[in-house]
């Protein structure tokens, strides 16, 4: 019990202490930077700006406070389910043997490159493809009510904190480890088998180069009340904070729009990206969500509406299978007689 103590506390100091990880305090400091430069471009003085931005209203708010308990709580959860998930080394060790079962161990491609341009390319592949499963991932936890009864544990934020990327039901988290796990692996396995010898990680601090500067330009504005905007035609392929703070809006315009994390490249392909709204005030939440911020509300309900969505889903779908049928294409009782 000790030990599981001991490894809870790590979890959580980790978090901020980890280049890897979203809310390192580096990238909190630059996050902070950028926003103090940004509120005083909109003429605020360094001193209401500092006002702004440590508000009780927003740090200290039921929102935020729940925000906080998650974190704890779910890091004691992911440490028991840890052992269960699969990891990406394991993926990357079954699938490269499985490239070499039938192939015969003839994958490399034959031509010849530096090892700095293997590096540099497996880098920006895996920054790519991981965040195009994000996307596609995202999207699935709007789309199924099923996966939406958990995901929405995240929109029930009424104030946003860069803490808020945490607020997140355990189930939610598991189905991210489970993407990043075979996402990687797969990545990691496909070059291995392509590049034998060559692969390697350009890294900042240990992280993915891409990562780390996807974090230091201000990505924990994304969660916070700075609407910090990009150029249009840069926010066509970059997700500027403003814009996924226009996917929390409670706005019936704003529902189901900016689901990309790094890149907003997706949602201009698919047709859900929203640009950034100058001056105008967002609100965050769930309209109608009663006490948003109880622990029944972030961790029980969404396991019964996500039971009762399953199970309605599934008589929707045999309802729809016997409409096929011939006897029930609308024939008249006394005909089948």
């Amino acid at each position: 019990m000790e030990a599981f103590l001991t490894d809870w506390v790590d979890g959580v100091l980790s978090a901020f202490l980890d280049p890897k990880k979203r809310v390192f305090c580096v990238y909190l400091l630059c996050a902070l930077a950028i926003g103090l430069v940004w509120l005083r471009v909109q003429g605020l003085s360094l001193r209401e700006a500092c006002k702004e931005i440590f508000s009780n209203r927003v740090w200290w708010c039921r929102s935020s406070r729940a925000d906080y308990l998650i974190v704890i709580i779910n890091q004691a959860v992911m440490q028991v389910l840890t052992p269960v998930i699969v990891t990406q080394l394991a993926v990357a060790t079954f699938l490269f043997y499985k490239f070499h079962g039938i192939t015969g161990g003839n994958t490399a491609t034959g031509l010849t490159f530096s090892n700095t341009t293997v590096a540099v390319v497996f880098t920006s592949a895996l920054f790519v493809l991981d965040d195009y499963s994000k996307f596609w991932l995202h999207r699935a936890l709007h789309r199924f009510p099923c996966l939406w009864a958990f995901h929405k544990v995240h929109h029930t934020a009424t104030v946003l904190t860069p803490l808020t990327v945490y607020r997140t039901h355990p189930v939610e988290g598991l189905l991210f480890s489970i993407r990043s796990a075979v996402v990687q692996g797969i990545a990691i396995a496909t070059f291995i088998s392509l590049f034998p010898g060559q692969v390697s990680l350009v890294t900042v601090l240990g992280a993915n180069v891409f990562v780390v500067v996807f974090n230091v330009i201000g990505a924990n504005l994304r969660h916070s009340q700075i609407s910090l905007p990009y150029p249009r035609v840069v926010e066509c392929v970059f997700m500027s904070p403003a814009q996924h703070q226009i996917h929390h809006s409670m706005s019936k315009v704003h529902h189901d729009r900016n689901f990309g994390v790094a890149l907003s490249l997706w949602d201009s392909l698919a047709g859900t990206m929203s640009h950034s709204e100058a001056n105008k005030p967002l609100r965050f939440g769930i309209a109608g969500q009663s006490v948003p911020h109880s622990l029944q509300a972030i961790y029980i309900l969404p396991c019964a509406e996500a039971f009762a969505a399953a199970r309605s889903g599934g008589r929707s779908a045999l309802a729809r299978l016997f409409e096929k049928l011939p006897v029930c294409r609308g024939r008249d009782r006394s005909a089948v007689d």
